[in-house]
């Protein structure tokens, strides 16, 4: 199949084929970061706008790696030094981004719906990096490379995500991905931190983390969002190791081969143990090297999308 969107809003409205086409062109885009000149020209000529209105590192820096080495310019955007602080929205931000004649815009937003609304109202190409509590497409589908490339397969995996499942749009994009491509996925935390009715996306819940981890092939543990506590609802970081965290002792109970894999950044000693982090089925830096690859993937089919749609209109 062909990809059709110009953007890349959130895995919810993504087909099974449309996840397996980006995988698979990922695959290819992979070997890439092997040579010894780690380029192709697949996007020279084209700009990639990074607009970041919250903190990011991986995130931004994996984006900017995997358009240049597509061959596009990039241009960084700081909001806390752009004109967003003088009062400027979104739309219009995004309307003069396009003024310049810029070609994707990638945008991580504290707003929940962001992105699909700035790629209303403009006709570049938006990819969605990350919009409040609602999606994270790109890190999902690492997460879900990462876990084929290890496991041979996603259908019938049995994936347990534990920790911060309300505050995540981590879990969010891994739920409907994972689901959509056959897997089993059970999520996992204190009962205050499980939204309401999350068995709808295609999971099953339990608040008990050995439970979780039996017969689980792998475990996605996420960061404990404590910036989120408004209402002090989360509990103490020693009492969440206790009862939640990741350790040796209870990885020595699950299967041998269980994956651990984790989005970044790591609270070392509240979701998991160091022994665990570093250990031997840790994949949590061979799912960074991923995101590079993942991400050309997407950045390349939401441009070659709105060529062919321009070269059909012209």
């Amino acid at each position: 199949m062909a990809w059709t969107r110009k953007d890349l809003l959130g895995l919810e409205d993504l087909g099974k084929e449309e996840i397996e086409l980006i995988l698979s062109t990922a695959e290819s885009f992979k070997e890439v970061s092997t040579r010894e000149i780690k380029k192709v020209p697949a996007l020279r000529g084209k700009t990639v706008v990074n607009l970041f209105y919250e903190p990011s590192t991986r995130t931004r820096v994996s984006f900017e790696v995997a358009a240049k080495r597509l061959s596009a310019d990039v241009i960084n955007i700081a909001t806390e030094t752009s004109s967003v602080k003088k009062g400027e929205t979104l739309i219009d931000t995004g309307k003069n981004i396009q003024a310049l004649k810029a070609d994707i815009i990638v945008i991580r937003h504290n707003a929940s719906g962001a992105a699909a609304m700035l790629a209303r109202h403009v006709d570049i190409s938006v990819v969605n990096a990350g919009d409040g509590w609602h999606e994270h497409p790109t890190q999902a589908l690492l997460d879900i490379f990462t876990l084929k490339e290890k496991s041979g397969k996603i259908e019938g995996l049995k994936v347990s995500i534990v920790g911060d499942i309300a505050h995540s749009r981590v879990a969010r994009s891994n739920i409907w991905g994972l689901a959509k491509l056959g897997a089993k996925v059970t999520v996992c935390a204190p009962k205050l931190l499980i939204p309401p009715e999350i068995e709808k996306m295609g999971c099953r819940v339990t608040h008990n983390i050995d439970c979780a981890l039996k017969d689980a092939d792998a475990v996605n543990v996420l960061r404990m969002q404590f910036e989120r506590d408004e209402g002090a609802a989360f509990p103490e970081q020693l009492e969440y190791f206790k009862n939640f965290g990741i350790t040796e002792e209870r990885l020595a109970k699950a299967k041998k081969n269980i994956v651990v894999m984790h989005p970044g950044p790591i609270n070392r000693g509240i979701e998991m143990s160091s022994g665990v982090a570093d250990g031997a089925n840790s994949v949590i830096l061979e799912q960074v090297t991923n995101g590079i690859a993942v991400r050309m993937a997407v950045l390349f089919l939401v441009a070659q999308a709105k060529d062919n749609k321009n070269e059909s209109s012209g």
